[in-house]
């Protein structure tokens, strides 16, 4: 038996003995993702919000993408290694170390000036009252891996953190992960972008990020501490990143569309 097949095992056996009980786990809540929704489209930067709602609608994405991982090239090692991504994104001398050009030193760069950091994504992430996110479970770690990348999809697909960004990385990383949340989201963000003028344009954009999402490389499955030291471009040309081009059509002055 390989040790993907193993890991496989081992993950259907363990969520009772960890509190990862599926029924509970992996249940849709309509009700209160749709709560959560209405605390987003208000305010753009309740990120407690965004998990709160991915919570509601990840369904059995987390378990899915897990055993997907497991089959891919690599996903075995990285599986059984279960780096915890944000403790290298968390260490300072570690991003140092990227030169000029490699993803790192773009992740390094995209951050600072944002005031982003991998430990305030998951402290925001612990806010949503009934979260597993640090469970000694391998669909747990999956989670947190998906989580922990998120800035690095920033860097990765060119999407900045103004609005329109946001909503367009959400639709590239529903294509990706195929959890709904991602999808309603992103929906939800083109049914309240504003001048009518223009409107158009932007959903386009948005679009743009669901397609981009699909045509791309399976990302879960990249080692991201070894990308980290490939050439940004390089690395988008070999995982099939395509350039966001309608979004960067768009003046950046003009990438916060949402109604208050």
């Amino acid at each position: 038996m390989s040790a993907a097949e193993t890991l496989a095992i081992d993950a259907r056996r363990r969520p009772a003995r960890q509190g990862l009980t599926p029924r509970r786990a992996f249940r849709i809540q309509p009700v209160r993702a749709m709560k959560a929704l209405r605390r987003l489209m208000n305010d753009k930067e309740d990120t407690a919000a965004v998990f709160e709602l991915m919570r509601a609608l990840s369904g059995r994405a987390v378990p899915k993408g897990y055993a997907r991982l497991l089959k891919s090239e690599e996903g075995g090692r990285i599986a059984y290694e279960r780096d915890e991504f944000a403790e290298r994104l968390s260490d300072g001398a570690w991003l140092a170390g990227f030169g000029p050009g490699t993803v790192g030193a773009a992740y390094r760069d995209f951050i600072a000036p944002r005031g982003l950091s991998a430990q305030g994504l998951a402290e925001e992430s612990r806010k949503v009252e009934d979260t597993q996110i640090d469970a000694a479970h391998p669909f747990a770690w999956y989670g947190r891996r998906m989580r922990d990348v998120h800035d690095v999809w920033h860097v990765l697909t060119g999407y900045g953190t103004n609005a329109l960004g946001e909503a367009c990385l959400v639709a590239f990383s529903y294509r990706q992960t195929k959890s709904l949340g991602f999808a309603v989201i992103a929906r939800a963000a083109q049914s309240r972008m504003r001048a009518a003028r223009t409107r158009l344009l932007y959903a386009a954009a948005v679009d743009e990020g669901f397609r981009n999402g699909r045509r791309a490389a399976w990302l879960p499955a990249v080692d991201y501490p070894a990308l980290f030291g490939e050439n940004l471009e390089e690395a988008r040309a070999r995982l099939e990143i395509a350039r966001p081009v309608v979004y960067e059509s768009i003046p950046e002055g003009a990438r916060n569309p949402l109604r208050a």
